[in-house]
């Protein structure tokens, strides 16, 4: 009987407790809810039928509009430059985002946009950089990422370089290359060796999954994070970004926003 009693107490307690968390767990907010009306968007892919963004204008002056209700005030596009996959060309960019520029005048759609890229750091972007000048994002910061299997082997070497040319490297997502998630001394590594951070906002919903997430989390922790850009591509992306933020350091995300106004323009 008394076994009963002392059994029956323990569940008492863990019910309450069950209680307690559900009505007092911390609320994190809605993503939508902290983007500040001066926020300059430093990754996306809104140039149409370049890359695996936008596929035409229509889905460019759609995707723009909606992110302008999100509280998106300029916009640095940044399409892929990846070796046999989006083999893009300073040119081919710059036209297209020409002519991008001229639709969305003629459809009423005034937005203050330019182009960077995203550079792929594989085997010709050494090529690329001592040969022509790189899209930026403005100034000589230069948008980088790397293959999710590996990192590259020359990758310090491309780094060093892409400084002595006078450039500064702005690593996308670092918290989606897996290869580095149980190693935060190797995220300390690429930071001291001069390679900025740049966060995914769609990181912090939880849009690639929770362990992407936590690594995001983690990084925000050790203050890594730099800037953070959307990486939008398409409209259900666009839409995680009014989801409710997973993370709980997302307080540091509100100087990382006002990070991103050294790229106004």
């Amino acid at each position: 009987m008394i076994v009963m009693i002392y059994l029956y107490l323990i569940y008492i307690c863990c019910l309450l407790n069950s209680i307690i968390l559900f009505f007092f767990k911390k609320s994190y907010p809605l993503l939508v809810d902290i983007i500040p009306e001066n926020y300059v968007d430093i990754h996306s892919h809104l140039l149409p039928g370049i890359d695996d963004g936008a596929k035409n204008i229509d889905e460019t002056i759609s995707m723009i509009s909606e992110l302008k209700k999100l509280g998106f005030s300029k916009f640095v596009t940044t399409p892929h430059i990846m070796t046999f996959v989006w083999e893009n060309s300073r040119k081919i960019i710059e036209d297209t985002l020409n002519l991008t520029v001229k639709n969305l005048e003629n459809s009423g759609t005034l937005t203050p946009i330019k182009s960077g890229a995203e550079y792929m750091m594989d085997m010709n972007f050494l090529k690329i950089f001592k040969e022509e000048k790189l899209l930026t994002l403005k100034d000589d910061y230069v948008l980088v990422e790397m293959s999710y299997i590996n990192a590259p082997i020359q990758l310090y070497d491309i780094i060093f370089e892409l400084q002595v040319e006078g450039y500064i490297p702005v690593l996308a997502h670092p918290e989606r290359y897996n290869f580095y998630h149980n190693n935060i001394n190797e995220y300390k590594k690429l930071k001291n060796s001069g390679c900025l951070f740049q966060l995914n906002l769609l990181s912090t919903t939880g849009y690639y999954g929770p362990q992407i997430s936590k690594s995001a989390d983690v990084l925000l922790q050790n203050n890594l994070i730099d800037f953070v850009g959307s990486d939008v591509h398409h409209q259900k992306h666009i839409d995680f970004l009014s989801k409710k933020i997973v993370l709980k350091n997302h307080l540091k995300l509100n100087e990382i926003f006002q990070n991103n106004l050294i790229f106004d323009f």
